[in-house]
């Protein structure tokens, strides 16, 4: 733990990318992988995704044919060139990021209803998942088949499937299991976090277990050796975790609950204003929570089974709200989007670098809209 806090606490700006003419949030940022990722990614509040250098963070290009607002970016695992959006249209879009186009190299479309507000994209590239917005009684997780969208053809996908039953409202996360990819969680404002094998025949037999958080869920992640647990964040700052390797135990599959994490966060007289995502350390073996301040300033918090303890805080880098962050654990170094409009680099011991020459600006901050629900059952197995 304390080779984890020395590094945090070392790391300094590298890099920042050109301040936007008009107030622009950054919400989601994503980081192309494998041989000849480069590329940063970053959603706009202004409906537009931003594509930049990863190492100078100069922005290259934008793509801004958007109708709704953008619900998230991923890059694909196994090809770096290509990146995924999700609209509230009630469209997923693939870009081929080596073609500065206007036009999406695949489209993805879903049911008439449907509003998208999260997606994800399955570890092996073969399938793309989306939650929407609940309408009127109706809330999906719509799939469809990816591999049009990785080999660059520019066509328009119908849904393969979908699943209505097991959330009652917004279906706020999706996250595929970092290796096995017929694994996905899914996360809700009806409080449940589900755990899903797609690789069943139906919904009710790919359902493995639900999880309830006791509030509206506002993210999900994987953990723990061969990521055999989960965990979630709630819209009201709450943390929750489960070790799903105990379904067939008798021992508690709640690793740890705490209604609110910033009175739990041990920070002193700095208060800690919210939670912005967790980071599972494989090297390590730990899960860690980065949370921040209404000034900008970021601090890291030790996910342990007795609570939650401050490893250590970033200062100077923003001036606002942090909405997203990328921790490379090849080289240590940490990526942060805000509402300040800013992209930040942070690096080992790092000196401040000026950024490139300034893009087209961006216009329109978002509203963000907080819908919490409060539930009483923690934990729902069907293995028991």
């Amino acid at each position: 733990m304390e080779k984890i806090r020395g590094q945090f606490s070392s790391l300094r700006t590298a890099r920042k990318s050109t301040r936007m003419g008009d107030p622009t949030y950054l919400l989601d940022i994503d980081v192309s992988r494998g041989e000849g990722g480069h590329l940063v990614a970053a959603s706009h509040s202004n409906k537009s995704i931003g594509v930049y250098d990863r190492e100078t963070l100069n922005l290259l290009w934008e793509y801004s044919s958007h109708p709704g607002l953008l619900r998230g970016v991923r890059f694909a695992h196994e090809h770096a060139d290509m990146l995924f959006s999700a609209c509230s249209d009630g469209t997923v879009k693939c870009w081929d990021t080596r073609l500065p186009s206007s036009e999406a190299a695949l489209l993805f479309r879903g049911y008439p209803s449907n509003v998208f507000i999260s997606f994800d994209v399955s570890c092996n590239d073969l399938i793309v998942c989306a939650g929407t917005e609940k309408v009127k009684e109706d809330v999906f997780m719509v799939f469809w088949d990816a591999r049009g969208g990785t080999h660059s053809v520019p066509s328009s996908q119908s849904p393969l499937g979908g699943y209505s039953e097991s959330h009652s409202d917004d279906i706020t996360k999706i996250c595929f299991h970092p290796s096995q990819q017929n694994l996905v969680i899914s996360g809700s404002t009806d409080g449940l976090v589900n755990i899903f094998d797609i690789n069943q025949v139906n919904e009710d037999e790919a359902l493995i277990a639900t999880c309830n958080s006791g509030s509206s869920v506002s993210s999900v992640g994987w953990s723990g050796k061969d990521f055999q647990q989960v965990y979630c964040l709630t819209h009201d700052e709450g943390f929750s975790w489960w070790d799903l390797a105990q379904l067939d135990t008798e021992q508690p599959v709640m690793l740890l609950q705490i209604p609110d994490a910033r009175e739990a966060a041990g920070l002193g007289k700095t208060k800690l204003n919210y939670l912005i995502g967790g980071l599972y350390h494989e090297k390590l073996d730990h899960l860690f929570l980065l949370g921040g301040t209404s000034t900008g300033s970021l601090h890291l918090l030790d996910c342990g089974a007795d609570g939650l303890s401050p490893v250590g805080a970033l200062q100077g880098g923003h001036s606002a709200t942090v909405r997203s962050f990328y921790w490379d654990m090849a080289d240590d170094s940490l990526l942060t989007g805000g509402e300040d409009a800013q992209l930040l680099l942070w690096k080992l011991g790092a000196v401040e670098k000026a950024p490139g020459k300034k893009k087209a600006s961006m216009k329109m901050a978002s509203s963000v809209q907080r819908r919490v629900r409060v539930h009483q059952n923690p934990f729902k197995s069907k293995r028991k």
